[in-house]
């Protein structure tokens, strides 16, 4: 079974995150920025929470605040559900299953080492998938000449 550091090896080191001081408009630019759905919200290393697509709505939109006003750490989720370089990417995706989120930052020893999303374990799940059936396909059907 795949772990998060065998799915990070393939990825990107970068890690968009911000501070807790950011205002919320300043973390939705960075988001459109990068195009992605959540940033980690730090101090330094640690991570302090998770600002997402979701909160912005919820927390801000709905509640009907000012996001140039509201800073990340007043709209951000906490506590943040992690993961580590250990774990499976099943366990993970029941996790993101269970709380309904999209993203898992990833922690050892307190320092923020990578994020998964649910788009990377499907898209792992796909090519083992793909990787079984043209296995069964050339075992039935015998290899390509």
């Amino acid at each position: 079974m795949l772990t998060v550091a065998e799915l990070l090896a393939g990825k990107s080191e970068r890690v968009v995150s911000i501070g807790g001081e950011a205002s919320v408009l300043e973390a939705a630019k960075l988001m459109n920025q990068h195009r992605i759905g959540a940033v980690v919200v730090t101090r330094g290393d640690e991570v302090m929470g998770i600002f997402t697509e979701r909160d912005v709505l919820n927390r801000v939109v709905a509640a009907q605040r000012d996001p140039a006003a509201l800073s990340v750490k007043e709209a951000m989720t906490t506590p943040v559900a992690c993961c580590t370089l250990a774990t499976t990417l099943e366990e993970c995706r029941a996790v993101m299953s269970e709380k309904r989120i999209r993203h898992l930052p990833v922690v050892e020893d307190n320092r923020l080492k990578g994020m998964i999303s649910i788009g990377d374990i499907l898209k792992t799940k796909s090519a083992q998938q793909q990787e079984t059936i043209r296995y069964l396909h050339e075992y039935l059907y015998g290899g390509t000449r």
